[in-house]
């Protein structure tokens, strides 16, 4: 199973373990609609949350280096988007995440 394969798991089963054992310690996530960066703590309590099922995970490319997934992702409130994400890979873990994402009608 891939990196990507595996991320999309543990987000859609809210498993904070796994997450600890896939997310590096030096993780971040860019949010490009704020500029803010969350880390390693802030994505495990999101995880924790269970705000998110992703659905028609594809993998468009992936290395031992970065990795790219176009997904559907519905949340808790009843909004969906289609989101584009970049992963770059440290020591076999997700180290950094961006997204891009187009809101999609309820």
């Amino acid at each position: 199973m891939s990196i990507i394969e595996k991320m999309s798991k543990i987000v859609n089963d809210g498993d904070v373990a796994a997450g600890e054992k896939m997310i590096h310690d030096d993780y971040q996530f860019l949010m490009h609609s704020s500029g803010n960066k969350l880390g390693k703590q802030d994505i495990l309590k999101w995880l924790g949350m269970k705000d998110v099922k992703k659905e028609k995970v594809r993998v468009l490319f992936e290395n031992d280096e970065v990795g790219f997934e176009h997904a559907f992702v519905s949340y808790k409130d009843g909004n969906k988007e289609a989101v584009m994400t970049y992963y770059k890979y440290k020591d076999g873990k997700v180290v950094y995440m961006e997204t891009g994402a187009t809101k999609l009608p309820k």
